[in-house]
């Protein structure tokens, strides 16, 4: 545990950043479970409107550093290919 007022005060912020962080990181992992899904049950128009709906969700991530951007571009290109390949 810290004894420095400063070092506590950082642990304090540290906790409080960590859990916002989780929320927002539900926040794209539920979108993207959201496509997956419907990617799974064959439903194209579902899985496109789901994904369109996503696209700003995961940016928005990439700019609050919640995520990589390569990170994220691999992940809209791959879900992106799996709705297209969808017959």
């Amino acid at each position: 545990m810290a004894n420095i007022a400063s070092a506590k005060k950082r642990a304090r912020q540290a906790e409080k950043h960590r859990q916002h962080n989780v929320t927002l990181r539900t926040r794209i992992r539920s979108a993207v479970r959201k496509i997956e899904k419907a990617i799974e049950a064959g439903k194209k128009d579902e899985a496109a409107s789901a994904f369109r709906a996503a696209t700003p969700v995961i940016d928005s991530m990439v700019n609050k550093g919640i995520v990589h951007k390569n990170n994220a571009a691999r992940n809209k290109s791959r879900l992106n290919a799996r709705i297209h390949a969808m017959a």
